[in-house]
């Protein structure tokens, strides 16, 4: 999987990791990958909401440690 473009939110509550997530792939093109590291524990479902409500396509998520990692794909 290439990533083109990786976010790091750490430290940072909801809703900032969204907002950022929503800068980046503003300036992505159409099928790039973002991937976004994230500690709010409550950043999986916020990220599965955005993908539903953008069309982003929401690629994977997986947790490592106390790090939520989410993948997204520029619709």
């Amino acid at each position: 999987m290439e990533i083109h473009k990786e976010l790091d939110t750490r430290g940072l509550n909801c809703p900032l990791p969204i907002l950022k997530a929503k800068k980046a792939l503003a300036d992505m093109e159409s099928g790039q990958l973002l991937k976004v590291v994230a500690t709010d524990p409550g950043s999986p479902r916020d990220f599965q909401a955005f993908s539903r409500q953008t069309g982003n396509e929401l690629v994977s998520q997986s947790t490592e440690g106390a790090e939520f990692v989410h993948v997204l794909k520029r619709r």
